[in-house]
């Protein structure tokens, strides 16, 4: 990535956007979309904030503890999840994938499931995602060399869970 691309940011958000962009390509996302999701988020790391519900939001993209179960059977741990760097940002490209690939509903209703799977949470989410996702996807055009690039079915890789810690 050219450094010059990320002059215009301020310093603080030059590693969300560099963690993202990375992750996005990783796990097959469009780059906007998760950089929406992780300025909606506005997580920082080590940072848990607690929800009405009981549960928490972890660290730099907010990732809810009640995703915590399924992530310890690959040996990731809040701590994980709280790191700084780009490692959270790779464990909530993965979960957007998995929204992406096996829920119901338009792209948008999918890729807000990430904050919530209750109806009029969901709504009020994505439309603001939606708002965000346009305004980045016009920063990276900006930017970046960018391509619509469409795959079949039959080439989207089988998900082998999110890349484990002994792997970064």
């Amino acid at each position: 990535m050219d450094a010059t691309a990320l002059d215009d940011l301020p310093a603080q958000l030059q590693e969300r956007v560099v963690c993202s962009i990375t992750a996005a390509m990783q796990y097959r996302l469009p780059a906007n979309i998760l950089l929406a999701v992780a300025e909606k988020e506005g997580g920082r790391p080590g940072q848990w904030v607690k929800n009405r519900n009981g549960t928490h939001d972890v660290g730099a993209m907010q990732f809810n503890t009640r995703y915590l179960a399924e992530l310890q059977r690959y040996g990731i741990t809040a701590g994980d999840v709280a790191a700084p760097g780009c490692y959270p940002f790779e464990l909530a490209a993965w979960r957007l994938s998995q929204h992406i690939r096996n829920d119901s509903g338009d792209l948008w209703t999918r890729v807000a499931n990430y904050h919530s799977r209750t109806p009029g949470y969901n709504a009020v989410y994505r439309s603001d995602l939606m708002r965000r996702a346009a305004r980045w996807a016009d920063w990276l055009e900006a930017r970046f060399v960018t391509r619509e690039a469409g795959r079949t079915p039959a080439q989207v890789p089988r998900d082998t869970g999110p890349r484990q810690v002994s792997e970064r």
